[in-house]
């Protein structure tokens, strides 16, 4: 993959070793004004790789304010964190202020890396953390952070690692359900209903139909976890029982054959009554195959505006030649905030900024590592594309 930035860090003694660093793409060059500061590092033994150092030529003297990116760059998961790391690079050449550096720290893909990596950013005087991957890193990397007093800008969408000075940015179950829960309430819908697989994501998004429900005084949700060896029919017929009215919406917590055979399932229930509308989650934005089912039709689901998403994916692939998985885009919003707040005046957090559009849609960080993030409303048509019902919402509009 010559031509491409790419870079390799190897672990030894619990440190990363720089052993050698490739300039970026010369399609990302092209993108650039002259003199852009980019991806330069020193190879010296038991030095981390720096994203940001000076070319040839310039100013020594620059001060530079370092932000750590922890990162999954060895593992099952290194094919991934090299993506990340590319996202945060197009973020710092973005920003092109050369007292910025990005440096990338191994996190192994778990929550023991993720603190040691923690560990070693604070030690390398790093300003805050970009990353870590998962809600389990998070929580590794999340102590040494908060006992340092630097803020982290995770790439999770698990809400509960979120405290203060830690704000997790993936799109999370609960922004989901409470955008298309909103665009149900607006068309008169008060009682809800869910059926979803008892997993991790099928709890959370019940959490979140149960507090927006409590938000708005709406009945007590009909939902039903169901392990996912049984068929639709029972679930669905449970979910009828337990609610104490008609059932206006039902969000199906699933996916594929699933989410097919359940939306199957409630409409054959409700044929004596009116048509429950069907809801869905943000997964469903690339599963054309809901429209393989009829009761699919129509129904709605909250997620990223893949308007806005297409720009950033075309700079992506013209500076690297492939396209970015979905979790980059959180990857460079947060590297591109870190950089920002690298160079604001001491003291400067997150929260501080009131918006900031971001490459999946407007975003707003505030206290104790709530995120409010706007999502766009879609609908499943019945040729597999998922059309655009509303865009993103400006934030603290609407539900």
């Amino acid at each position: 993959m010559s031509g491409q930035a790419r870079w390799r860090a190897q672990p030894k003694d619990g440190l990363i070793v720089a052993r050698f660093l490739v300039r970026l793409s010369s399609r990302l060059i092209a993108l650039a004004p002259l003199g852009l500061l980019v991806a330069l590092a020193a190879c010296g033994p038991q030095a981390p790789i720096m994203v940001g150092a000076p070319p040839s030529g310039a100013p020594a003297d620059v001060a530079r304010t370092r932000v750590a990116l922890l990162l999954p760059l060895s593992g099952q998961q290194e094919q991934l964190g090299q993506a990340l790391q590319q996202a945060a690079e197009l973020a710092l050449f973005e920003q092109n202020d050369r007292r910025v550096e990005f440096v990338p720290l191994d996190t192994g893909g778990n929550a023991m890396g993720a603190g040691d990596a923690a560990r070693r950013a604070v030690s390398l005087g790093a300003v805050s953390m970009v990353g870590p991957l998962t809600g389990a890193e998070t929580a590794g990397a999340a102590p040494v952070a908060q006992a340092a007093r630097l803020p982290v800008l995770a790439f999770t969408n698990d809400a509960s690692q979120a405290r203060p000075g830690v704000w997790t940015l993936g799109v999370t179950p609960e922004q989901q359900v409470r955008r298309v829960m909103g665009s149900a309430m607006s068309a008169g819908a008060q009682q809800f209903g869910m059926v979803a697989p008892d997993d991790a994501f099928g709890r959370a998004l019940a959490v979140a139909m149960r507090k927006t429900a409590a938000d708005f005084n709406l009945p007590s949700p009909a939902i039903v976890l169901f392990n996912d060896r049984a068929g639709a029919a029972g679930p669905v017929a449970q979910m009828s029982r337990q609610a104490n009215q008609a059932i206006d919406a039902v969000m199906i917590g699933a996916t594929g054959f699933r989410a097919r055979e359940l939306a199957a399932a409630v409409r054959a229930g409700a044929q004596e009554n009116p048509r429950p509308l069907l809801l869905g989650h943000a997964l469903w934005i690339a599963d054309a195959g809901l429209a393989n089912e009829p009761a699919l039709h129509g129904a709605l689901f909250a997620a990223p505006d893949e308007r806005a998403r297409g720009a950033f994916d075309a700079r992506y692939q013209q500076a690297f030649g492939q396209r970015p998985p979905r979790i980059a885009g959180v990857a460079h919003d947060a590297a591109l905030m870190a950089a920002g707040l690298a160079v604001a005046p001491a003291g400067t957090m997150p929260d501080s900024t009131p918006r900031f559009e971001g490459v999946d849609g407007p975003v707003r960080l505030g206290r104790d590592g709530a995120v409010d993030r706007g999502l766009a409303l879609y609908r499943v048509s019945p040729n597999g594309d998922a059309v655009l019902v509303e865009p993103a919402m400006p934030l603290g509009v609407g539900f």
